[in-house]
C-alpha cells in the first residue's frame, strides 16, 4: 500500500520542545544511547523556509536527532521565537509530538503534497534542509489524522 504520499513508512516522529539540551540527555538516558549534538536548521539563505505561504527568514531552531530503529527517526525541536509552525504548536500546545514524517522517494515533493491537498490537508510550512541536500514541507492534518505530517525529500542517492 502506497497511501496519499506513495509510502506506509513512518521515517521520523517529531517532538517540539523547550530545552533541547535536558530532554536530549533525557532520550539519551531512556534509550541507552549518546547524546546526539543539538545544529541549528540552517541559515535562510539556504533554508528559504516559507511559513503560511510567506518567507520566513527569523524561522529557526536548534535540532536533534535520534536513530530508533531501521528507518525511524525521533527528531527534537526547540523553536525560537520568529512564527513558524514550530513556535505556533509549542505556544498553542506547549512541549509534545508534533509530526509524523514521511521519505517521499519515488514521486516529487510538490506531487506529494498536492495529493495531501486533495486529501484536505493544507501547506504550514516548506523550506530546503540546512545541508541544502534536500527539502521539507509540514501540512496540516489535525483534523483528520490529529497531526501534521512532514514530507522529506532527499537528494542523496
Amino acid at each position: 500500500m502506497s497511501g496519499v504520499v506513495g509510502t506506509n513508512l513512518v521515517a521520523q516522529v517529531g517532538f517540539i520542545v523547550k530545552d533541547i539540551y535536558e530532554t536530549k540527555k533525557k532520550w539519551a538516558e531512556f534509550l541507552g544511547v549518546e547524546e546526539p549534538p543539538a545544529v541549528e536548521a540552517g541559515d535562510y539563505a539556504v533554508t528559504q523556509t516559507e511559513y503560511k505561504g510567506k518567507p520566513a527568514p527569523g524561522a529557526q531552531s536548534l535540532l536533534a536527532f535520534f536513530d530508533v530503529g531501521p528507518g525511524l527517526q525521533l527528531e527534537l525541536i526547540q523553536p525560537n521565537e520568529e512564527p513558524s509552525t514550530w513556535r505556533e504548536f509549542l505556544d498553542e500546545h506547549g512541549e509534545g509530538v508534533h509530526h509524523l514524517a514521511f521519505n517521499v522517494a519515488g514521486m516529487n515533493m510538490q506531487q506529494a503534497v498536492d495529493n495531501c491537498k486533495e486529501f484536505g490537508m493544507t501547506l504550514e510550512q516548506k523550506g530546503e534542509y540546512g545541508s541544502g541536500d534536500g527539502r521539507y514541507a509540514y501540512l496540516s492534518a489535525t483534523k483528520d489524522l490529529k497531526v501534521l505530517i512532514e514530507l522529506l525529500e532527499s537528494d542523496k542517492k
